[in-house]
């Protein structure tokens, strides 16, 4: 598995469907929706059948050979 890349969320959690899709990790919401029933997704180890799942910063989310880190939005703000 590649290491987890960071994904920022702009609310306090987010739905495993939409962040596969933030992510870039499936290109539509239907995309998600077999794999996810599949058992193809993990999340934090553990594979997640709900598409959903509530996620938080910090959660990762495996699919496909690639890892994604949910983030806080804020820790991308630059300071001018």
């Amino acid at each position: 598995m590649s290491e987890p890349f960071d994904v920022p969320i702009t609310d306090e959690v987010i739905r495993l469907g939409q962040f596969l899709k933030l992510a870039n990790l499936v290109e539509t919401g239907s995309e998600a929706r077999p794999a996810i029933t599949a058992g193809e997704v993990k999340v934090n180890g553990e594979v997640e059948l709900r598409r959903g799942r509530q996620l938080r910063v910090g959660d990762v989310v495996e699919y496909a050979g690639q890892a994604a880190r949910v983030s806080d939005e804020a820790d991308f703000d630059v300071p001018w």
